[in-house]
């Protein structure tokens, strides 16, 4: 190994799955796990999807993403449960606090992975050993399985970690690439989604061996040369991405939602907008942020997505300026026929400092805004979301929160 650099990629098993297991377990209830379970939502509820799923229920042919329905129809007597992010962080925050026992830094990579560099511990001299005490004592103390990919850099111990599962050490080395890595299809390759792998299997392209014999330049016509560059250091085994012991900074705020039926009106749709923009505005004052362009996303009841997007002469971290420019957006994206099933609304170009005084609104109408905003966030901070609403009347419409993109966004392709 010489001087390179130990890093540790830690995954949790079917994490929704696994933390629901092990919360039912606690209160003397099944292990789901043992049986074919998934956790997907309410089964009566089309936009459910299936989020994780047990190895009795892999046997069915049950797949993460699929819907909901169609789990069922594969496995009449699956039981679906609906996600608990509660539990999900509280389990989360556990075994990453294990995890930092064994490293100088760790990266959180999503709510059920992260990246430890273990360079300066004495798991650099044991690395495998010392990985196997690692999972075996996450499994000991908080009841579910890990796997731990070990390797020089973060993207051969991710690349390890994802080899076979579940409850697994594996190691990629550079010198173990021929043989562990490029054989493997090039969609398996960290950061190459389903179309860039079509795209590249179009050119003959088809195992990430393939991609690291390319000629750069002939990868960077292909793919574009910020894309085929990174694709093909990628390809060849070369991250030099440090492990962050801080999270970076957020280069946007975003919440969308499926809806439970479809909405057919305008109406229906800027009560749904009000809400998303009241949440995303919220979280973006917590960080004392203001944003200057807004987005808003729309997918129909046949999953076709459009967005439309607007940037502003100032940016602003008002609620009513974002709500105002949203509902603009929307009237000028929908045809106002077709049945929305989702709205997402997106804030980025985020900027700090002072806060502008250029608004849509005037000086006074401003401040007012601002005071109300300030005291809405505080009653909330105190007593909870839901102590306050700002005029939406509709109960039934679906509650809002952080988007969690460890596995939301299924096909993640850059």
């Amino acid at each position: 190994m010489g001087e390179e650099r130990l890093i540790y990629h830690v995954d949790v098993n079917s994490a929704y799955l696994s933390w629901s297991s092990v919360d039912r377990l606690s209160w003397g209830e099944s292990d789901l796990r043992l049986v074919p379970a998934v956790v997907g939502g309410d089964a009566a509820k089309r936009h459910g999807v299936v989020l994780a799923k047990s190895v009795p229920a892999k046997a069915f042919g049950i797949h993460t993403g699929e819907p909901l329905s169609d789990a069922v129809r594969k496995c009449p007597d699956l039981i679906a449960i609906p996600p608990d992010f509660k539990i999900y962080q509280r389990y989360s925050r556990a075994f990453k606090a294990i995890c930092r026992t064994y490293a100088t830094a760790v990266q959180d990579f999503s709510i059920d992975e992260c990246f430890l560099d273990v360079t300066q511990t004495t798991a650099y001299y044991h690395p495998v050993e010392t990985a196997c005490e690692l999972k075996d004592r996450i499994k000991a103390e908080l009841g579910f399985t890990v796997n731990v990919g070990v390797g020089p850099n973060k993207l051969l111990a991710k690349m390890a970690g994802d080899f076979e599962k579940p409850d697994k050490v594996h190691t990629l080395w550079t010198e173990e690439i021929p043989e562990k890595m490029w054989p493997l299809p090039v969609r398996r390759l960290l950061s190459v989604g389903r179309k860039t792998a079509e795209k590249l299997n179009l050119y003959g392209i088809r195992t990430i061996g393939d991609l690291a014999h390319c000629e750069p330049a002939n990868l960077q016509q292909v793919l574009g040369n910020k894309q085929g560059g990174h694709l093909y250091r990628y390809a060849n085994g070369l991250d030099d991405s440090p492990v962050l012991a801080e999270p970076q900074e957020e280069k946007g705020y975003s919440v969308s939602i499926t809806l439970p039926k479809d909405v057919r009106t305008a109406a229906e749709a800027r009560k749904v907008i009000k809400r998303l923009v009241d949440s995303v505005a919220m979280r973006l004052r917590s960080k004392h942020r203001r944003a200057k362009r807004i987005s808003v996303q729309i997918r129909s009841s046949s999953f076709v997505d459009r967005s439309h997007q607007r940037t502003l002469d100032h940016a602003t971290d008002i609620t009513r300026e974002i709500e105002a420019t949203a509902d603009q957006l929307f009237d000028e994206l929908w045809d106002g026929v077709t049945p929305l099933r989702l709205i997402g609304v997106a804030l980025t170009q985020i900027e700090t400092g002072s806060v502008s005084q250029i608004s849509m609104f005037d000086t006074k109408d401003l401040e007012r805004e601002r005071h109300i905003d300030q005291a809405i966030d505080a009653i909330r901070k105190r007593f909870g979301t839901d102590a306050v609403s700002r005029g939406v009347d509709d109960k039934k419409l679906p509650r809002v929160g952080k988007k969690y993109e460890a596995r939301f966004e299924i096909d993640r392709d850059q």
